[in-house]
């Protein structure tokens, strides 16, 4: 029986959709990029003309398109209910961001009733919402480059999302540049001792074996560690219970350089051993 799996990016014009799609098409996606709405359930009754017995669609569909905020919700509601394999990323980035980036590319802003590039961006946000609820994932990209929002996307869509089978991100970041805004558990592991003022340890990050020793070898990072797990292991299938096919924890520290990224490696490996598909991001490891 010929499976297809459609994954559908859409967001914030500026947040890195061209970029996931590229990401999606070295995946094994066939991709479309602007494709219309109306053209989406004509495209599919089409997919016995593509080879192999797993079709993987990558698609990206946003403002662009004329009335697609008010068209798109009941169209991919439909593909649910008839049972396709269909998952939606919506992509997001802060205004501060989204501003440099058009200032960096020089792109013009889809929006034309606005004048200035902010007032475009907040009317954008505004269209958008209710796509944006809709979504199986948010991702805020505002602190990707390029190459780790492509691993990222790539990561996230290397295994087919489903309900017996979640994708868990953990995310270490620093608590001075600010909250992942897709973060759905967030624990502060500021009560462990810092690195930072030990001067053999300055300089490196919770990546290296002498930081990761001196912040998780402590009697209360290891009872953390496991009250911890204990924790996910009782939520985890409670929320694919409910559906939900992706999951980030977040990891806080003050720089984001080396406690959350020393507990956020630790957590990202016990997760695996317990064969759940993790990935792992440190957001703000490169920060000054």
């Amino acid at each position: 029986m010929r499976t297809t799996r459609i994954v559908i990016v859409t967001g914030l014009s500026g947040s890195g959709k061209s970029t996931a799609l590229k990401a999606l098409e070295d995946a094994g996606f066939f991709c479309i990029d602007n494709l219309p709405v109306a053209l989406l359930p004509k495209l599919l009754e089409f997919r016995g003309e593509f080879g192999g017995d797993v079709l993987k669609l990558g698609l990206v569909m946003d403002l662009r398109e004329k009335d697609f905020a008010e068209r798109f919700p009941g169209v991919f509601t439909h593909l649910k209910e008839q049972g396709y394999k269909v998952e939606m990323i919506f992509l997001e980035a802060s205004d501060e961001s989204l501003i440099r980036r058009f200032s960096q590319t020089r792109r013009q802003h889809p929006i034309t009733e606005a004048d200035s590039v902010a007032e475009k961006i907040h009317l954008e946000r505004t269209r958008l919402q209710t796509v944006k609820h809709m979504a199986d994932r948010v991702v805020d990209t505002s602190h990707y480059n390029i190459h780790e929002l492509r691993e990222y996307i790539i990561q996230l869509c290397s295994t087919p999302a489903t309900s017996e089978r979640m994708t868990i991100q953990v995310l270490s970041f620093g608590y001075k540049y600010g909250l992942p805004h897709d973060a759905d558990l967030v624990v502060d592991v500021r009560f462990l001792p810092n690195p930072f003022y030990v001067s053999q340890l300055r300089q490196k990050d919770g990546r290296d074996p002498e930081v990761s020793t001196y912040v998780l070898e402590r009697e209360e990072a290891r009872e953390f560690m496991d009250r911890y797990i204990d924790l996910l292991k009782m939520l985890i299938p409670l929320y694919r219970q409910e559906g939900k096919s992706y999951l980030t924890l977040a990891v806080g520290c003050t720089g984001g350089r080396h406690r959350s990224v020393a507990v956020a490696s630790a957590l990202h490996n016990r997760l695996n051993q317990m064969d759940i598909h993790t990935t792992l991001i440190f957001r703000d490891i490169g920060q000054e």
